[in-house]
């Protein structure tokens, strides 16, 4: 069984990109689609605390992808679930990097 096997689902990973200003001179948040139809698999995880600078939040979800551009400031939406990037773990197979490991928290 390989690895791709593996990733049955597939997500659409976005980017924050500038969008409108608004009239206090403040950017808006707009997401445009970096990758899409990624070959994933998601899972909900026991709690996992994760330290974001002096806050601790808790990740329920960790998904699976290929070695693909994806960092701390992206959001995956998985079956029209938005989804929070809490952290980004770059695996290797002992000689190059195999797969990233993402711990996720759903966005409200």
């Amino acid at each position: 069984m390989s690895y791709d096997s593996l990733l049955i689902d597939v997500c659409t990973i976005q980017r924050n990109t500038p969008g409108a200003v608004d009239d206090y001179g403040h950017t808006a948040d707009a997401w445009a689609d970096h990758l899409v139809d990624e070959p994933c698999r998601i899972m909900a995880t026991q709690s996992k605390e994760i330290a974001q600078g002096v806050e601790i939040v808790i990740a329920g979800y960790q998904m699976f992808l290929n070695d693909v551009d994806v960092t701390e400031r992206d959001r995956v939406i998985h079956n029209a679930i938005t989804y929070e990037i809490l952290q980004v773990s770059t695996r290797q197979d002992g000689e190059t990097e195999h797969h990233k490991e993402l711990f996720l928290r759903t966005l409200k």
